[in-house]
């Protein structure tokens, strides 16, 4: 009985987050299995939601931002598309709560782990794709990133590529990135990175994967040098 009412419950939950009744509970079950529960899991149901999350943005960017050139549309995408983005949607929705964890896994905070929800929500998307096809899809992700869209006043600069034209602009060498530490376990790893340019200033930045520690350094660096 335990087990029908849990699965009445995430099919509720569902329901919600699609605005539809969800077809194949199956997939949307492997969505949120994560590697640690078993060999059936959320990884190739995220590599294709990936895709349609890329896609999605992709054209609505193009057709928002009708007079912005290549470069522009790019970094607003690049901004949308990242796991603490998807992470961060993952959370609003709720995913945490129906996550199906190995006990290691959870004892090792994989519930809230960026690298986890991101992939996670992106698996979602993936299932919605093959359970309701495209469209319904899309519009999970235009309306699940729509206050996102919304928050781009502008396109936004990368922080690594902000710093590397403050460098350059003054004359100074181009920035130095080194890995500091890199901690916790292989499903939610930590990454420490300081970013320096020569002797004149240096910050660190922290994140779950090493790109993300260097773009929080550098994002660092420069509030540093531009005060």
């Amino acid at each position: 009985m335990s087990d029908r009412r849990a699965v009445e419950g995430l099919a509720g939950w569902l329901a919600g987050v699609l605005a539809a009744a969800p077809g194949d509970m199956a997939l949307y079950t492997r969505a949120l299995t994560h590697g640690s529960q078993g060999a059936v899991n959320y990884e190739r149901l995220e590599f294709l939601g990936d895709r349609v999350l890329g896609l999605t943005l992709a054209e609505w960017l193009y057709e928002r931002f009708p007079g912005e050139p290549e470069g522009k549309l790019s970094r607003r995408f690049n901004a949308l598309v990242t796991g603490q983005m998807c992470a961060q949607v993952a959370r609003e929705i709720g995913v945490s709560q129906h996550l199906k964890l190995g006990k290691q896994a959870r004892d090792d905070g994989a519930s809230d782990s960026d690298n986890v929800l991101g992939d996670v929500m992106e698996a979602l998307i993936g299932a919605t794709f093959l359970d309701q096809g495209f469209d319904a899809a899309r519009a999970l992700v235009r309306r699940l990133w729509d206050s996102r869209i919304d928050a781009q006043e502008s396109a936004p600069k990368h922080p690594k590529s902000a710093l590397q034209e403050w460098a350059a602009a003054n004359n100074r060498r181009a920035p130095d990135y080194v890995l500091v530490d890199r901690s916790g376990p292989g499903h939610a790893p930590r990454f420490r990175v300081k970013a320096e340019i020569g002797k004149l200033a240096e910050a660190h930045g922290e994140g779950s994967s090493k790109q993300e520690a260097e773009t929080a350094a550098a994002a660092a660096l420069l509030a540093v040098l531009q005060k």
